[in-house]
């Protein structure tokens, strides 16, 4: 019985000490638990090339096998922190079965890491192909191109856009304007602002 009382009022002494001692381990393991992981030391965190390419070129086929997109460039840089890459001297090209060939050509591209969002900069020319069978019963429509400086581009959807000086060129004269949007499927056309050119009458059809 004696050793049983001294056991109590020994615990009832340490206990100060013990409940302490819980409420360290309990902090240090809520810490822990909110604590970022450690950095990696492989660059993946880190806006750094893991790996480059030269003289690429890369396809993409529909579910027909036919090519929907190309993408070639003379250097292109893979970052791994968010999977983009960056291109110098890049050539897009998106083909759809129906639509006329829309090219673009730039000194600089980015390629998202979605692969569906590109943004080209410096002396950036685009060209769509003639389109022998237009909408709408129109008369065939001869090549379009388009320079301007900066471009974004949304591969999925055929969708290019800037804010910046904009230029088109077509058979019928040239166009000059600020920001645009250009749908390559629903073959529209927006220039935003500041338009002037000189556009020739289409000659009717013989």
């Amino acid at each position: 019985m004696d050793r049983t009382r001294e056991f109590v009022d020994r615990l009832i002494a340490w206990s100060p000490v013990l409940l302490l001692g819980a409420l360290a381990a309990l902090t240090y393991w809520l810490d822990a638990q909110v604590q970022a992981p450690p950095a990696r030391r492989d660059g993946s965190s880190r806006h750094e090339p893991d790996l480059f390419l030269q003289d690429f070129k890369a396809l993409t086929f529909d579910a027909r096998g036919k090519p929907r997109e190309s993408l070639a460039a003379g250097l292109a840089e893979h970052f791994p922190d968010d999977d983009s890459a960056d291109l110098t001297n890049p050539t897009l090209s998106l083909t759809e079965i129906g639509r006329p060939t829309l090219t673009i050509r730039a000194e600089r591209g980015t390629i998202d890491g979605d692969r569906e969002h590109a943004r080209f900069s410096g002396r950036v020319h685009v060209e769509r192909e003639a389109d022998p069978k237009p909408s709408n019963g129109q008369d065939p429509s001869g090549p379009v191109t388009l320079d301007t400086d900066a471009l974004q581009v949304m591969t999925k959807e055929q969708r290019v856009q800037t804010d910046r000086p904009v230029t088109i060129e077509e058979p019928r004269g040239i166009i000059r304007g600020r920001g645009l949007d250009f749908d390559n499927k629903a073959k529209r056309v927006r220039i935003r602002s500041q338009v002037s050119g000189t556009l020739q009458p289409q000659a009717p059809p013989k």
